[in-house]
């Protein structure tokens, strides 16, 4: 809820804030201290709380709820059968209103396969975000590619640049590939057609005319933040390769056991090479895994990709995760349990005990590894401290960490003993924006599939230019579109962060090997 709140507050702030109604099966005044206890800056935003049922008209009533300009469902702590079957009985309830809604209704959902009756019941008015299933896929993305946690962190949340849509009579007859470099502020990735019913296309051809009615999809700071202005002059060229190496067969480690586990499988299925490897190491039976996958709906017969191979054990217990090759994994994420998955505190702290141990374990395996002191001398780079011995590991292997509580994330950010953490926040950060618009959530829908379309993908500097080539923004956007891909930002060679829509894009700058660039492209 405060994750959610935030949001809201930081999306409202350009309009000099607005109102918020909490209404819950709470008592007011609990409700009021807990949300002065979260201590974040409101920025003019009126937070309301009223107690009441979602389930009772006359209580829907009291807040006004056919003005809201969104409703936004959330998913109850516990049970997720349960808190969807509530979900669904409160949309039903919402769809009863006699003034009819001003706005739409945004569920937050906890299994997949309930999503398609609460569409059926909503209609039109319904969008939902799958909270459980887009953090498991968010996973695997970030596991493959390396610091795409904090780029998708970035572009959901409200305090840096996220999507916007919007008409530019002024484009109409351009194509794309002009359109692309026609806004300093902003970064254009994608069309809402006027025709096909406002089809949405993410990363279309070059050719593509701009047709009277079509809005322009941007990644930008804000919505009143760019325009568009006569086209730079541009050197184009042509990039170095052609073609992306042939994917090499992986390692892959999941710890611990979650709902929609034969969902991830098929994923991982999708994206790795063949003769790749995904260990399952958890608590559950050995004997019992099969039977739940199948029950789950996972076909054996498709994996194509991967060969499972499974160890029982528990993931806090050092010495049942010693039996595993720690050291010999490409990637390993650490799930949040099915068995404490309804309490936050506890599986962040399974969580946490797994990270420190594999972390520790590791480090002990890796090579001795030495490094030049101020003073000349010649020590360990972990000499006297645990930490450096666990962050030396982390050179080794990728670890994800689902993290369920934001405070358990501001701890391993600062240990930077786990590289990347996915956690509840970025649900809530999905929410509020669709919350906002719910036109956005068609382009998420997109970039968060299993398979069909476009995501998020992290490429190597040498895909675009030569080394000690000097390039503008604008020149590597349209370099990488002649691999019909769409470069929203990057990542310099010593930077902790990417920078999403860069504020200079016409400065040229000589781009280091390691330097990185973060693409809009066809799954592969």
């Amino acid at each position: 809820m405060g994750s959610l709140l935030n949001q809201i507050c930081i999306a409202n702030e350009s309009l000099g804030g607005g109102t918020i109604v909490v209404m819950a099966e709470r008592d007011k005044e609990e409700m009021e201290a807990d949300i002065a206890k979260m201590e974040f800056d409101l920025k003019g935003t009126a937070v309301i709380c009223r107690s009441g049922s979602p389930l009772i008209l006359a209580d829907l009533k009291k807040v006004s709820v056919s003005k809201a300009r969104a409703i936004v469902v959330l998913a109850e702590e516990g049970n997720a059968d349960q808190s969807d079957a509530r979900a669904l009985r409160i949309v039903l309830s919402l769809t009863g209103v006699k003034e009819g809604l001003r706005g739409h209704i945004v569920v937050e959902l906890s299994d997949l396969d309930n999503e398609v009756l609460v569409k059926l019941v909503g209609g039109d008015l319904v969008e939902t975000v799958v909270a459980h299933d887009v953090i498991g896929r968010l996973m695997i993305q970030c596991a493959r590619q390396p610091g795409l946690a904090q780029i998708w962190e970035d572009i959901l949340g409200f305090e840096n640049c996220e999507f916007y849509i919007k008409r530019w009579p002024q484009l109409v007859g351009m194509q794309f590939e002009d359109v692309l470099i026609s806004f300093p502020d902003a970064v254009p990735c994608g069309i809402k057609m006027a025709s096909y019913g406002g089809k949405i296309i993410l990363n279309p051809d070059d050719c593509y005319v701009l047709q009277e009615g079509d809005e322009v999809i941007v990644i930008a700071e804000d919505d009143d933040t760019y325009t568009p202005a006569p086209l730079p002059k541009v050197r184009r060229g042509y990039p170095p390769k052609d073609f992306v190496g042939p994917k090499s067969p992986e390692r892959i480690l999941f710890c611990g056991w979650r709902r929609d586990m034969e969902d991830m499988i098929m994923v991982l299925d999708a994206f790795l090479a063949p003769g790749s490897e995904l260990w399952m190491f958890n608590d559950v039976p050995e004997i019992d895994r099969e039977r739940k996958l199948i029950e789950g709906g996972l076909d054996f017969s498709r994996l194509e990709n991967i060969t499972l191979v499974h160890r029982e054990g528990n993931a806090v217990i050092r010495r049942h995760l010693e039996s595993l090759p720690l050291e010999s994994f490409d990637s390993i994420l650490i799930l949040a349990d099915e068995s404490v998955e309804d309490s936050a505190i506890q599986a962040d702290s399974r969580s946490l005990a797994t990270l420190l141990l594999i972390r520790d374990i590791q480090a002990k395996r890796l090579p001795y590894k030495e490094a030049i002191g101020s003073d000349g001398f010649r020590r360990s780079l972990s000499e006297g401290s645990w930490m450096g011995e666990m962050q030396q590991a982390s050179d080794k292997s990728v670890i994800i960490s689902e993290i369920l509580d934001p405070r358990t994330k501001n701890l391993l950010y600062m240990s930077k003993i786990s590289d990347y953490v996915l956690s509840n926040e970025l649900v809530s950060m999905a929410l509020a924006m669709v919350a906002e618009d719910r036109q956005i959530n068609y382009v998420l829908e997109e970039l968060f599939a299993e398979q069909v379309g476009n995501e998020l993908q992290i490429r190597q500097s040498d895909l675009y230019l030569r080394e000690d080539e000097e390039l503008n923004f604008f020149e590597v956007m349209l370099r990488a579109r002649q691999r019909k891909e769409v470069v929203i930002g990057y990542r310099l060679e010593d930077a902790e962060r990417a920078i999403i829509n860069p504020p200079d894009k016409v400065s040229r700058r000589r781009w280091s090997p390691k330097d990185v660039f973060v693409a809009i492209a066809e799954k592969e």
